[in-house]
């Protein structure tokens, strides 16, 4: 892929990373630095510095969680599939990241830039929310679990620079929007 971008030499590059750059930092904003502790966020960094080191202009989107149709917590519990940790998860659907990006391609903004909506919480909170909505108990013996690695991230000065706001600020206008076109595609 590098070879393809260096061959290709853009005048400009959007980069979608992750917040695994920041490591085991549990709250991150525009000036937190990037600590990573795994591999996935060594990779990310890599990545990152080498394309900050090309004669493009670079904008690098690192989003929270990203759900939307077809993924996110809704779908795990439908799966019988229940997250468990004890720290607050900040999101961000997939429309609002979209809407960023494009704003970012359009734009001359350059660094690197946290994205998520304005509500972090307990990834337990959302999937008793789903629960209850469609109806499926979230306490029962054959669920199963995954872990959630728990950071709130404040995504607000990228949105306010690019002057995009979000049209799902928060998880449960993101999921019922997500359910409907769901819903849209099963039922044509």
């Amino acid at each position: 892929m590098r070879g393809f971008i260096s061959e290709l030499a853009p005048r400009r590059i959007v980069y979608i990373s992750a917040t695994t750059v920041y490591g085991d930092q549990n709250n991150v904003n525009a000036s937190t630095e990037v600590r990573a502790s795994g591999e996935k966020g060594h990779r990310r960094i890599e990545e990152e510095n080498w394309l900050r080191a090309g004669s493009w202009s670079i904008l690098i989107i690192r989003p929270a969680a990203i759900y939307g149709p077809g993924r996110g917590v809704h779908v795990r519990v439908k799966e019988g599939k229940l997250p468990r940790g004890s720290g607050f998860v900040s999101r961000i659907h997939v429309d609002d990241l979209a809407a960023v990006l494009e704003a970012g391609v359009l734009s001359d903004l350059t660094g690197a830039w946290p994205l998520a909506d304005d509500y972090p919480c307990p990834s337990e909170e959302i999937s008793s929310w789903c629960g209850w909505l469609l109806r499926i108990p979230t306490s029962r013996p054959d669920a199963s679990t995954f872990p959630v690695a728990g950071r709130t991230v404040d995504g607000r000065e990228i949105r306010s620079l690019l002057g995009v706001n979000l049209s799902y600020p928060n998880y449960e206008a993101g999921i019922l929007a997500s359910l409907a076109l769901e819903k849209a595609i099963r039922e044509p």
